[in-house]
């Protein structure tokens, strides 16, 4: 190990070291010796989830996943991998845009009296460690989304801005993942604390770190670690290159917001909506899908009310309620109104895609409807209108 001092090597202003695994123990006893609530995958349910820490020994070494169009199973590993898993069904969205948060509560006194408490946001110091690089973008976006604007959402903005973030760079992508498509991956560049890389040779099972904040460089240093060197280097760099050639699935190489705004009336929604079955399951699991509606409540007297926040979807009948009946009463025009709004006017409102690439999506939809695919079929429908005599 090194000197306790010393916090690395420092390429192009980022300090880099090698982790082994009392390293990534060590990293999860500092970030809760700092206050902070660590939350990182760990097997539970037959799955990977999101859940909070105590140690190190609670992420899911040795396990990854199976993916497929509708399909989800853990599977055992022999390597002893910690981050060698796609998504899961959870994004960081649940912790920094809870599905369901109170905003106030109203009492009505025995005299009549009305008195309002508006709820405060809780105040949480989270460290999330093991985040994805698509999920690394979708956090930037909703950064945009619910903060970056005239109308910030407060709470969203007390969670978010203390959070500690840890990259895990991807080094085996899954059968639905697309994030090269949508430029969210494999690798990550900027917008993280602390980014690790998972090496497996025969150098042993090790982790290369490096920081991109100055609290994330201060965390490094308290960590038991070594040098970097360049064979651990060459083999992340090598792990997450052809990661990226090993993408399970590909969006077409045109334009997204053109192919969406231009074929509005093609053939292929009633296709694709002859299977949907209008469930919501892709804006849940999506995490960059932020819509909300709101929901009072009473208790039997009538002298204690609350008004809840709750995540809504696109794909709810009433969501586009208005006098007279739903602006979308079709499940054609609410599917074709999701995925023209993650790909094509996303880019309107907030000046990049809705999508990172990371397949959620395809995996949790009980049908198995693929957003590539229905892409890739719209681009082929218009392309043949186009060379039609």
């Amino acid at each position: 190990m090194t000197d306790p001092g010393d916090t690395g090597a420092a390429l192009d202003g980022r300090i880099e070291a090698v982790l082994d695994r009392d390293g990534l123990d060590a990293l999860v006893r500092v970030l809760k010796q700092r206050g902070r609530t660590v939350i990182g995958p760990t097997v539970r349910d037959r799955a990977i989830v999101l859940a909070e820490l105590d140690c190190a020994d609670e992420l899911p070494h040795g396990w990854g996943v199976e993916l497929e169009a509708g399909q989800y199973r853990l599977r055992e590993r022999d390597d002893g991998a910690v981050f060698a898993h796609s998504a899961g069904p959870q994004s960081w969205k649940s912790f920094l845009h809870p599905e369901r948060v109170r905003q106030w509560t109203a009492e009505r006194g025995s005299g009549g009296e009305l008195t309002v408490h508006q709820e405060e946001p809780r105040s949480v110091s989270y460290a999330f460690l093991g985040v994805r690089p698509c999920d690394l973008r979708a956090i930037q976006i909703l950064d945009r989304v619910m903060s970056g604007g005239r109308y910030e959402d407060p709470a969203y903005r007390s969670r978010r801005s203390g959070a500690f973030l840890i990259a895990a760079e991807c080094t085996e992508p899954g059968a639905t993942c697309f994030c090269v498509s949508m430029g969210a991956g494999p690798a990550v560049d900027a917008g993280y604390d602390l980014a690790l890389t998972e090496v497996l040779d025969h150098g042993g099972h090790r982790f290369l770190c490096r920081s991109g904040s100055e609290e994330g460089a201060a965390v490094l240093a308290e960590l038991p670690r070594r040098q970097s060197d360049d064979a651990t280097r060459t083999a992340a760099t090598g792990a997450v290159s052809q990661a990226a050639e090993r993408m399970g699935r590909s969006m077409p190489p045109v334009d997204l917001r053109t192919l969406m705004r231009d074929n509005l009336e093609a053939e292929r929604w009633d296709d694709v909506t002859s299977r949907c079955l209008s469930c919501g399951n892709c804006t849940m699991v999506c995490p960059t899908c932020f819509c909300t509606t709101t929901e009072d409540v009473t208790d039997l007297t009538g002298d204690h009310a609350e008004r809840w926040s709750r995540w809504d979807s696109c794909y709810d009948l009433d969501f586009s309620l208005l006098h007279g009946g739903p602006v979308r009463a079709s499940a054609r025009s609410r599917y074709r109104q999701w995925l023209t709004h993650k790909l094509g006017t996303w880019h309107d409102q907030f000046d990049s895609s809705g999508c990172v690439g990371c397949g959620r999506c395809i995996v949790w939809c009980p049908t198995g409807i693929d957003l590539t695919e229905e892409a890739h079929a719209l681009h082929r429908e218009a392309t043949e209108k186009e060379t039609a005599p």
